[in-house]
């Protein structure tokens, strides 16, 4: 079975004025793979004020950590308006660096979990792609690393497309990018909420419905990304990586309302 792996900061989400709490794809991402019974191994950072309760926490889940030094915590305050999240940056945390990818397991399939734009540069990317194949989350291309309510822009290096195999996108960040079809990325993932998402392989599109759940869907495309990966690390195709990815948020928000 192939490995899998994840990359990305912590955070510290403030949701609705509730008290802060860790967030982040590292987190999200663990729970989903623990969730799936796969094994992946998560590499994350945060500053040091956090570092010693986030790395219990994400411990906690049951996976393989690797904590590396940071300097900052990347944190967010949000709330929704039905399934519209409405964010206001309150700090930017570390870029990472050729230097931090090559600690990644050799041949893994790895996903990349930027929050900002800053966090993951082309650069690093094609260091994590050398021998491995990524996938990366979309809303690292398209949200500014400044500090206030988050704007999204398409001020991205589009050569780093040429580095990665799955690219997930949210349906806000689609729009912003525009012609997501023709990204050169062999595998295209659209999410729209309680909506479901659309997968793009092999230039088709096909729809993928789900069962919406009245939930806090913090961390929903965190947790369907890395299910996704999952999925095709083991032979699944898109379609069917996708629905098993749908399912799996499906339960785990039910979790949180029972």
């Amino acid at each position: 079975m192939p490995r899998l792996a994840l990359v990305g900061n912590l955070c510290r989400d403030v949701v609705d004025g509730a008290p802060p709490r860790i967030g982040g794809g590292a987190y999200y991402a663990a729970r989903a793979w623990r969730a799936l019974g796969a094994r992946g191994t998560i590499y994350t950072r945060c500053g040091a004020e956090e570092r010693a309760s986030y790395s219990r926490r994400l411990i906690s889940v049951g996976l393989p950590v690797v904590m590396l030094p940071g300097t900052a915590t990347t944190a967010f305050s949000f709330y929704y308006v039905d399934s519209a999240r409405v964010m206001t940056v309150e700090h930017t945390g570390d870029s990472w660096t050729p230097a931090d990818a090559r600690r990644v397991t050799p041949g893994a399939w790895v996903h990349v979990a930027p929050l900002l734009r800053s966090e993951f540069p082309t650069e690093t990317v094609a260091a994590l792609a050398r021998g491995r194949r990524v996938s990366l989350d979309g809303q690292g291309l398209v949200r500014v690393a400044e500090l206030g309510p988050l704007r999204l822009d398409a001020q991205f290096d589009r050569a780093l497309f040429r580095h990665i195999q799955i690219l997930k996108l949210a349906e806000e960040e689609a729009e912003v990018i525009g012609a997501v079809d023709r990204l050169g990325v062999p595998e295209v993932l659209v999410t729209y909420g309680p909506k479901g998402s659309r997968v793009l392989y092999q230039e088709r599109w096909e729809r993928v419905g789900a069962w919406p759940v009245a939930s806090d869907p913090t961390g929903s495309g965190d947790a369907f990304s890395a299910a996704y990966l999952a999925g095709r690390s083991v032979g699944l195709a898109p379609i069917s990586a996708a629905r098993r990815a749908t399912a799996l948020v499906s339960a785990m928000l039910l979790r949180r309302v029972t």
